[in-house]
């Protein structure tokens, strides 16, 4: 089970460094060049599990920021992280190995916090929110279990 989990995401590469690239923003404003490239190189550098990782944590960062928005009154701001959050769902479906029967299982999963992530930014609703960060936070631990017992695997 755990070398088919560390199956699904093989596909990770430069597209998706680019992708982590792009949120470094969302991280935090990066504030002196220094910082910059420490962040630039720890994505370029990142394993395929690394970047899973990141990842996982970038779309729970963005949906904490969009649930504070939303109780802050700033549609524009939990709008931007929303779709930020979406926009991972989305790259974590297109790299699923769909050679492993189970990528269905994540695909499917994906499917329902893309449809929630839609609603609670229609809605502007904070619960959802709190609803897809429950998944995300379920998913990314999983997934740090992954990466800690699959050394152990080889």
């Amino acid at each position: 089970m755990l070398q088919l989990a560390a199956g699904y995401f093989a596909g990770f590469g430069s597209e998706e460094k680019n992708l982590m690239s792009e949120y470094q923003g969302g991280f935090g404003m990066l504030k002196n060049n220094a910082y910059s490239a420490y962040a630039t190189n720890k994505i370029m550098t990142a394993s395929p599990a690394e970047l899973t990782l990141m990842l996982y944590e970038g779309a729970i960062k963005f949906c904490n920021i969009a649930v504070k928005a939303i109780e802050d009154k700033d549609i524009e701001k939990a709008h931007a992280n929303i779709v930020k959050a979406e926009k991972i769902i989305e790259e974590f479906q297109a790299t699923l190995n769909f050679k492993y029967e189970v990528a269905k299982d994540f695909n499917n999963v994906y499917i329902y916090i893309s449809e929630r992530l839609v609603q609670a930014n229609m809605k502007k609703d904070k619960e959802i929110l709190e609803e897809v960060l429950t998944h995300l936070r379920t998913m990314r631990d999983t997934w740090k279990e992954v990466m800690r017992l699959a050394p152990a695997q080889k």
